[in-house]
């Protein structure tokens, strides 16, 4: 089979597309061809190095859909279609970015749908992101949501949840040229991000805030967002840590701060969550939001596309090469 190995920590020209042996199947995992790869920043990062206990080479990719090649687990019988995300993919061991991948079966979500391969694929770790930092939010029709970090493929996937529950947006971007693509997306402010805090368009401050920048603006959202209001982190643009944070200092009384990971939203975990998003996206209710389809011999075009933050949206890689 055909896989893009990443053969050592480096550059895009690290990414290479190898013919190596289809994985045999053993107890407790199953191979699933893959018919779609969405691609991820964290996969960029893990590319240059910065995922401490990767070992190269490896096949990146930390998410798929497909289709089960090869069963050990009757409740996913071959043909099935299927998504994965997280639980090592493409760090521990081999991920997506390759024509079939062995996956434990408890990663493995069945999915029912007609969606195209590339519209399915953009949503499993993007939308069940999102999906999930807009259910822990607890955001409800006509509140006011500011997304920080609009343009990410996340940011694009939470206007596109809240615009269909009728909720009232902002989101921030540093180029003012993708404005457009936020408004399409369901936004109803753009905001300029110029690296100070963003001039939101409701005296009073959001009722909600959707941090994706991470660690440098958690504590200006915490400043930003309404008295009683929630701030949920999930990204990190900018980083892991929070350098000097002081909750009772930082943390206005009553407001509420929490966090979505998307590894809370793996397998059996996730799975109800994606077929609600993808009857939502099938309806019209949600857009998927693909800004870009790679073919899998482009990989290393695709991982400097996102590097140089081209993207407004989701990238999406399909083994088979587009049509």
């Amino acid at each position: 089979m055909r896989a893009a190995v990443c053969v050592r920590a480096g550059g895009p020209e690290v990414l290479e597309t190898r013919e190596i042996p289809v994985p045999a199947i053993r107890e407790g995992w199953s191979l699933v061809r893959v018919m779609g790869a969405g691609l991820n920043r964290s996969e960029l990062r893990t590319r240059q190095g910065h995922s401490p206990g990767v070992r190269f080479p490896r096949v990146l990719g930390i998410e798929c859909v497909g289709v089960v090649a090869a069963s050990t687990d009757p409740a996913l019988p071959e043909g099935t279609t299927v998504a994965a995300v997280m639980g090592e993919m493409g760090r521990e061991f081999d991920g997506g970015y390759a024509e079939y991948v062995l996956l434990p079966d408890a990663l493995l979500m069945p999915v029912t749908t007609t969606l195209a391969w590339e519209v399915l694929a953009a949503l499993p770790e993007t939308y069940l992101t999102a999906q999930g930092a807009f259910d822990a939010l607890g955001i409800r029709p006509g509140e006011k949501l500011l997304i920080r970090g609009g343009t990410s493929s996340v940011g694009m996937a939470a206007a596109s949840i809240a615009h269909g529950h009728g909720v009232e947006i902002a989101a921030t971007t540093r180029r003012p040229e993708k404005a457009g693509a936020l408004r399409a997306a369901g936004v109803d402010h753009v905001l300029h991000d110029d690296g100070g805090s963003p001039i939101t368009p409701w005296p009073d401050g959001p009722s909600h805030v959707l941090d994706l920048v991470g660690a440098s603006t958690v504590a200006d959202s915490l400043r930003l967002v309404r008295r009683g209001g929630t701030v949920c982190v999930a990204g990190s643009l900018s980083g892991w840590l929070i350098r000097d944070f002081e909750p009772i200092a930082m943390i206005p009384s009553g407001t509420r701060l929490t966090a979505f990971h998307s590894n809370d939203a793996k397998g059996s975990a996730g799975a109800a969550v994606l077929e609600r998003v993808v009857r939502n996206v099938e309806t019209g209710v949600y857009r998927p939001n693909i800004d870009r389809v790679f073919g899998l011999d482009d990989i290393a075009a695709a991982h400097r596309y996102m590097e140089d933050n081209r993207a407004t949206g989701k990238v999406v890689m399909l083994p088979q090469g587009t049509s």
